[in-house]
Protein backbone atom coordinates (compact mmCIF):
# COMPACT_ATOMS: atom_id res chain seq x y z
CA UNK A 1 0.00 0.00 0.00
CA UNK A 2 0.96 3.61 -0.54
CA UNK A 3 2.94 5.16 2.32
CA UNK A 4 3.17 8.61 0.75
CA UNK A 5 1.97 11.62 2.70
CA UNK A 6 -1.14 12.25 0.63
CA UNK A 7 -4.36 13.47 2.29
CA UNK A 8 -6.76 10.53 2.13
CA UNK A 9 -9.58 12.51 0.52
CA UNK A 10 -7.26 13.68 -2.27
CA UNK A 11 -6.59 10.10 -3.34
CA UNK A 12 -9.86 10.06 -5.29
CA UNK A 13 -9.57 11.85 -8.64
CA UNK A 14 -12.87 12.40 -10.42
CA UNK A 15 -12.83 12.32 -14.24
CA UNK A 16 -14.75 15.42 -15.30
CA UNK A 17 -15.65 13.98 -18.71
CA UNK A 18 -18.56 16.12 -19.85
CA UNK A 19 -19.33 18.10 -23.00
CA UNK A 20 -19.63 21.67 -21.68
CA UNK A 21 -18.48 24.01 -18.95
CA UNK A 22 -22.03 24.49 -17.70
CA UNK A 23 -22.39 20.74 -17.23
CA UNK A 24 -18.93 20.55 -15.62
CA UNK A 25 -19.64 23.33 -13.15
CA UNK A 26 -23.05 21.95 -12.24
CA UNK A 27 -21.50 18.57 -11.52
CA UNK A 28 -18.69 20.08 -9.44
CA UNK A 29 -21.22 22.04 -7.41
CA UNK A 30 -23.31 18.90 -6.92
CA UNK A 31 -20.29 16.90 -5.74
CA UNK A 32 -19.26 19.65 -3.33
CA UNK A 33 -16.63 18.61 -0.80
CA UNK A 34 -16.95 14.92 -1.69
CA UNK A 35 -14.34 15.44 -4.44
CA UNK A 36 -11.19 17.55 -4.10
CA UNK A 37 -9.22 16.44 -7.19
CA UNK A 38 -10.45 16.63 -10.80
CA UNK A 39 -9.12 15.12 -14.02
CA UNK A 40 -9.73 17.29 -17.06
CA UNK A 41 -9.35 15.30 -20.27
CA UNK A 42 -9.82 15.74 -23.97
CA UNK A 43 -13.61 16.05 -23.99
CA UNK A 44 -13.71 19.08 -21.72
CA UNK A 45 -10.56 20.46 -23.40
CA UNK A 46 -12.47 20.55 -26.70
CA UNK A 47 -15.28 22.51 -25.05
CA UNK A 48 -12.97 25.55 -25.06
CA UNK A 49 -11.47 27.86 -22.41
CA UNK A 50 -9.69 24.99 -20.68
CA UNK A 51 -7.68 27.39 -18.53
CA UNK A 52 -10.82 29.27 -17.54
CA UNK A 53 -12.30 26.10 -16.11
CA UNK A 54 -9.03 25.29 -14.36
CA UNK A 55 -9.02 28.73 -12.73
CA UNK A 56 -12.65 28.29 -11.66
CA UNK A 57 -11.78 24.98 -10.00
CA UNK A 58 -8.66 26.36 -8.33
CA UNK A 59 -10.70 29.21 -6.85
CA UNK A 60 -12.83 26.54 -5.17
CA UNK A 61 -9.82 24.82 -3.65
CA UNK A 62 -9.73 21.91 -6.09
CA UNK A 63 -6.65 20.18 -7.47
CA UNK A 64 -6.18 19.61 -11.21
CA UNK A 65 -4.95 16.70 -13.30
CA UNK A 66 -4.55 17.76 -16.95
CA UNK A 67 -5.04 14.45 -18.76
CA UNK A 68 -4.17 15.47 -22.32
CA UNK A 69 -1.81 12.57 -23.09
CA UNK A 70 0.73 14.59 -25.07
CA UNK A 71 2.29 12.51 -27.84
CA UNK A 72 4.28 14.25 -30.57
CA UNK A 73 7.84 15.08 -31.52
CA UNK A 74 9.90 15.96 -28.41
CA UNK A 75 10.06 19.71 -29.06
CA UNK A 76 6.31 19.98 -29.54
CA UNK A 77 5.63 18.03 -26.35
CA UNK A 78 8.12 20.19 -24.47
CA UNK A 79 6.37 23.34 -25.70
CA UNK A 80 2.96 21.96 -24.73
CA UNK A 81 4.12 21.10 -21.20
CA UNK A 82 5.63 24.58 -20.89
CA UNK A 83 2.15 26.01 -21.54
CA UNK A 84 0.74 24.11 -18.56
CA UNK A 85 3.31 24.93 -15.92
CA UNK A 86 2.82 27.77 -13.46
CA UNK A 87 -0.98 27.50 -13.64
CA UNK A 88 -1.60 25.58 -10.44
CA UNK A 89 -1.99 22.23 -12.20
CA UNK A 90 -0.73 19.20 -10.27
CA UNK A 91 -0.36 16.43 -12.89
CA UNK A 92 -0.22 16.04 -16.65
CA UNK A 93 0.05 12.96 -18.83
CA UNK A 94 2.54 12.20 -21.60
CA UNK A 95 2.88 9.27 -24.02
CA UNK A 96 5.95 8.28 -25.94
CA UNK A 97 9.52 7.09 -26.01
CA UNK A 98 12.44 8.17 -23.84
CA UNK A 99 13.20 11.36 -25.79
CA UNK A 100 9.59 12.52 -25.65
CA UNK A 101 9.38 11.87 -21.91
CA UNK A 102 12.73 13.57 -21.26
CA UNK A 103 11.57 16.63 -23.19
CA UNK A 104 8.43 16.83 -21.07
CA UNK A 105 10.41 16.48 -17.85
CA UNK A 106 12.79 19.30 -18.83
CA UNK A 107 9.88 21.73 -19.07
CA UNK A 108 7.68 20.52 -16.21
CA UNK A 109 8.41 23.25 -13.67
CA UNK A 110 5.90 22.76 -10.83
CA UNK A 111 4.04 19.98 -12.67
CA UNK A 112 4.35 16.27 -12.04
CA UNK A 113 4.70 14.29 -15.26
CA UNK A 114 2.83 10.99 -15.43
CA UNK A 115 3.71 8.60 -18.24
CA UNK A 116 0.94 6.51 -19.75
CA UNK A 117 1.88 2.82 -19.78
CA UNK A 118 -1.00 0.92 -21.41
CA UNK A 119 -4.56 2.27 -21.53
CA UNK A 120 -6.97 0.36 -19.29
CA UNK A 121 -9.35 0.05 -22.25
CA UNK A 122 -6.86 -2.32 -23.93
CA UNK A 123 -6.47 -6.02 -23.21
CA UNK A 124 -3.95 -8.59 -24.44
CA UNK A 125 -5.73 -9.09 -27.77
CA UNK A 126 -5.75 -5.33 -28.41
CA UNK A 127 -2.03 -5.14 -27.69
CA UNK A 128 -1.36 -7.93 -30.17
CA UNK A 129 -3.55 -6.20 -32.76
CA UNK A 130 -1.31 -3.15 -32.36
CA UNK A 131 1.72 -5.28 -33.24
CA UNK A 132 3.15 -5.84 -29.77
CA UNK A 133 4.08 -9.50 -29.38
CA UNK A 134 4.59 -9.24 -25.64
CA UNK A 135 2.70 -9.97 -22.47
CA UNK A 136 0.80 -6.87 -21.39
CA UNK A 137 2.33 -6.87 -17.91
CA UNK A 138 5.83 -6.94 -19.36
CA UNK A 139 4.94 -4.04 -21.66
CA UNK A 140 3.63 -1.98 -18.75
CA UNK A 141 6.76 -2.73 -16.72
CA UNK A 142 9.06 -1.83 -19.61
CA UNK A 143 7.30 1.47 -20.25
CA UNK A 144 7.23 2.35 -16.56
CA UNK A 145 10.94 1.64 -16.16
CA UNK A 146 11.72 3.84 -19.16
CA UNK A 147 9.52 6.62 -17.80
CA UNK A 148 11.30 6.66 -14.45
CA UNK A 149 14.70 6.62 -16.15
CA UNK A 150 13.56 9.67 -18.14
CA UNK A 151 12.72 11.50 -14.89
CA UNK A 152 8.93 11.18 -14.83
CA UNK A 153 7.24 11.48 -11.44
CA UNK A 154 5.00 8.50 -11.95
CA UNK A 155 2.87 6.43 -14.27
CA UNK A 156 -0.71 5.74 -15.23
CA UNK A 157 -1.27 2.03 -14.74
CA UNK A 158 -4.07 -0.45 -14.26
CA UNK A 159 -4.31 -1.80 -10.75
CA UNK A 160 -3.70 -5.24 -12.22
CA UNK A 161 -0.10 -4.31 -13.03
CA UNK A 162 0.57 -2.13 -9.98
CA UNK A 163 1.91 -4.95 -7.77
CA UNK A 164 4.55 -5.87 -10.34
CA UNK A 165 5.54 -2.22 -10.73
CA UNK A 166 6.02 -1.86 -6.99
CA UNK A 167 7.92 -5.12 -6.74
CA UNK A 168 10.31 -4.31 -9.59
CA UNK A 169 10.63 -0.51 -9.42
CA UNK A 170 10.05 0.42 -5.79
CA UNK A 171 7.70 2.79 -4.01
CA UNK A 172 9.13 6.27 -4.65
CA UNK A 173 7.17 7.04 -7.81
CA UNK A 174 3.45 7.77 -8.18
CA UNK A 175 1.01 5.20 -9.50
CA UNK A 176 -2.32 6.63 -10.66
CA UNK A 177 -4.88 3.95 -11.46
CA UNK A 178 -7.87 4.58 -13.75
CA UNK A 179 -10.49 2.06 -14.82
CA UNK A 180 -11.89 1.66 -11.32
CA UNK A 181 -15.16 -0.22 -11.27
CA UNK A 182 -17.17 -1.01 -8.14
CA UNK A 183 -18.81 -4.04 -9.76
CA UNK A 184 -18.08 -6.43 -12.61
CA UNK A 185 -18.07 -4.63 -15.95
CA UNK A 186 -21.16 -4.65 -18.08
CA UNK A 187 -20.70 -5.54 -21.78
CA UNK A 188 -21.12 -1.90 -22.85
CA UNK A 189 -18.23 -0.71 -20.69
CA UNK A 190 -15.08 0.16 -22.67
CA UNK A 191 -12.75 -0.44 -19.71
CA UNK A 192 -11.23 -3.92 -19.74
CA UNK A 193 -8.37 -4.13 -17.22
CA UNK A 194 -10.21 -2.99 -14.10
CA UNK A 195 -10.02 -3.35 -10.33
CA UNK A 196 -12.21 -2.08 -7.51
CA UNK A 197 -11.28 0.68 -5.07
CA UNK A 198 -9.94 -1.53 -2.31
CA UNK A 199 -7.94 -3.73 -4.69
CA UNK A 200 -6.34 -0.71 -6.38
CA UNK A 201 -4.89 0.62 -3.14
CA UNK A 202 -3.94 -2.81 -1.83
CA UNK A 203 -2.04 -3.34 -5.09
CA UNK A 204 0.00 -0.16 -4.63
CA UNK A 205 -1.89 2.74 -6.22
CA UNK A 206 -1.38 6.22 -4.77
CA UNK A 207 -4.45 7.68 -6.49
CA UNK A 208 -7.46 6.28 -8.31
CA UNK A 209 -9.44 7.88 -11.12
CA UNK A 210 -13.20 7.31 -11.28
CA UNK A 211 -15.66 8.84 -13.72
CA UNK A 212 -18.84 7.14 -14.87
CA UNK A 213 -19.57 5.05 -11.74
CA UNK A 214 -19.92 8.36 -9.85
CA UNK A 215 -21.25 10.59 -12.63
CA UNK A 216 -23.97 8.13 -13.66
CA UNK A 217 -25.05 7.24 -10.13
CA UNK A 218 -28.55 8.32 -9.03
CA UNK A 219 -26.85 10.51 -6.41
CA UNK A 220 -23.28 11.37 -7.55
CA UNK A 221 -22.31 13.00 -4.26
CA UNK A 222 -23.45 9.98 -2.28
CA UNK A 223 -21.54 7.69 -4.65
CA UNK A 224 -18.39 9.80 -4.25
CA UNK A 225 -18.73 9.78 -0.46
CA UNK A 226 -19.06 6.00 -0.51
CA UNK A 227 -15.80 5.78 -2.45
CA UNK A 228 -14.17 8.16 0.04
CA UNK A 229 -15.36 6.01 2.93
CA UNK A 230 -13.90 2.92 1.29
CA UNK A 231 -10.57 4.64 0.74
CA UNK A 232 -10.49 5.84 4.34
CA UNK A 233 -11.23 2.33 5.61
CA UNK A 234 -8.41 0.84 3.51
CA UNK A 235 -5.87 3.23 5.02
CA UNK A 236 -7.23 2.77 8.55
CA UNK A 237 -6.76 -0.97 8.17
CA UNK A 238 -3.22 -0.43 6.86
Amino acid sequence: MSSKNIPVRERLIFALDVASHSEAKALVEKLGDSVLFYKLGLEIFMAGDYYGLIEWLLQRGKKIFADLKFFDVPQTVASAVRQLRGRGISFCTVHGNGRILEAAVREKGDLKILAVTVLTSLDQRDIEDLGFKVDIKNLVLSRARRALEAGCDGVISSGLEAPELRKELGRKFLVVTPGIRPVENRPADDQKRTVDVREAFRNGADYIVIGRPIKNAPDPKKAAEEVQETIASVFREG
